[in-house]
């Protein structure tokens, strides 16, 4: 008896996880930045100085930093489902508590200033499980050559929110008070965690709505498992002794600071020193961020075409040195020329490239353990929240001392140095395997 047609199609539910996971990156980045537009107004009505407000957005770094390990660990340990449920409904709570910390019973005790230190704190904490999970979750759903195109597909919500907050906090905030921005942001972030609880699974076997073809595709050259997988202990020596992933992290420590530079630093550089108004600062300052959205998936489906034909470590290393040199290569060219529109859009290139190496970045920790890949990504990311960390005070520093050509000259710099670690990245590899005694 022959098997209808319909059988031998995939469905597409790891299509649908990837939205989710895309609604769930925006959201993250939504409660990330929400909080630089209302501080126009909680400055002066919580009588805070700007030092202060700057010390608040440090605290949500710090917690974000310090928990990428420990997220990705969770993750890989219990399943991204819950895990991920969890952290979405725990950082919307804390982003909701941002409008009532100010006048709640800690704030009595530890001042404004330090309530609104320890909510955003906890806030970075349960960001920090995010991105190491979205690599969790698509070790599992996504074949072998569709790994760089599903976490890419998920990070490039980093572009999508950086370009609608920012507007849609703004009236928020105007007509209805800085407060209703945190509800609004804190209430549809759970709306998105129980959406993702009620359909996701940790893997494609358990969901009804994958069918044999689509547990095939994504499973590739991998055997059939029976039996559940068992946690096991996460190779720590392993971690260390390879080569691969100490240039992984510093070519990615590389990636932060650069990346930083726009997040922090690009609105201000338009309006300071390229001489537009307001105005339009607020809207070409998107730009970078729509060319994110763009080459991020991208490169995704370049390094899995890339990887399919010539094999991981050259489809990886191909696309995160090319895209890391041009970036380069377009910051200089951005930063050197005169005519701000051309250095605009030189500029958003520059990050548009560097967003084109996310796919590579984020699926070589697959491709070197996939087991421990949420683990592998969380050493990965806290190399580029070093990296972030650094980049907004020392960037502005250096444009005081040298100019801001020699500060985003440094910047192109250390992209050329995040490309050259990718000459010793082999992900196809593997972890280096320990000796046994």
């Amino acid at each position: 008896m022959s098997q209808p047609a319909a059988d031998f199609k995939p469905s597409h539910t790891r299509w649908t996880i990837l939205a989710l996971l895309l609604a769930i990156s925006i959201i993250t980045y939504i409660d990330r930045v929400n909080i630089s537009v209302t501080a126009r107004q909680m400055i002066p009505a919580l009588g805070l100085t700007n030092v202060e407000m700057g010390q608040i957005f440090s605290a949500f770094v710090l917690g974000y930093a310090l928990f990428q390990i420990p997220g990705g660990r969770l993750g890989d340990r219990w399943g991204p489902r819950t895990v991920l449920t969890v952290a979405v409904v725990w950082w919307s709570l804390f982003t909701a508590m941002t409008a009532l910390a100010p006048s709640s019973v800690l704030a009595g005790v530890m001042g404004i200033w330090g309530s609104l230190m320890i909510v955003r704190f906890l806030i970075g904490v349960g960001e920090a499980a995010a991105l190491p999970n979205f690599n969790r979750v698509v070790a599992n759903w996504c074949g072998p050559h569709e790994r760089g195109l599903g976490i890419a597909i998920t990070i490039s919500g980093i572009g999508v929110g950086s370009a609608l907050t920012p507007p849609i906090t703004a009236w928020i905030m105007v007509n209805y008070g800085w407060q209703m921005a945190f509800y609004w942001a804190g209430a549809l972030g759970i709306l998105i965690a129980l959406v993702w609880f009620w359909f996701a699974t940790d893997r494609p076997d358990a969901h009804p709505r994958v069918n044999a073809a689509e547990a095939a595709l994504i499973r590739g050259n991998e055997p059939v498992r029976s039996a559940p997988r068992v946690a096991t202990p996460v190779p720590w020596k392993a971690f260390v002794r390879t080569p691969s992933v100490w240039w992984l992290v510093l070519s990615y420590t590389c990636f932060g600071y650069v990346a930083y530079v726009y997040l922090s630093w690009f609105y201000l550089y338009l309006v300071e020193v390229r001489n537009f108004s307001v105005l339009r600062g607020a809207l070409f300052a998107a730009s970078p961020f729509i060319a994110m959205t763009v080459f991020c998936p991208l490169g995704g489906w370049v390094t899995d075409r890339l990887s399919g034909r010539f094999g991981s470590n050259k489809g990886r290393r191909w696309v995160g040195v090319g895209g890391m040199i041009l970036a380069a290569l377009s910051i200089i060219g951005g930063a050197a020329i005169d005519e701000p529109f051309t250095a605009l859009a030189l500029l958003s290139l520059g990050a548009g490239w560097l967003y084109f190496t996310i796919g590579a970045f984020w699926s070589s920790t697959v491709d070197l353990s996939k087991t421990h890949a949420g683990t592998l990504s969380g050493v990965m990311n806290t190399g580029a929240n070093l990296g972030g960390t650094i980049s907004p005070t020392l960037t502005p520093w250096i444009a005081n001392q040298f100019g801001w050509t020699i500060a985003l000259g440094v910047a192109a710099i250390l992209a050329f140095i995040g490309a050259l670690c990718w000459l010793g990245i082999r992900p196809a590899d593997g972890l280096t395997r320990l000796e046994k005694p």
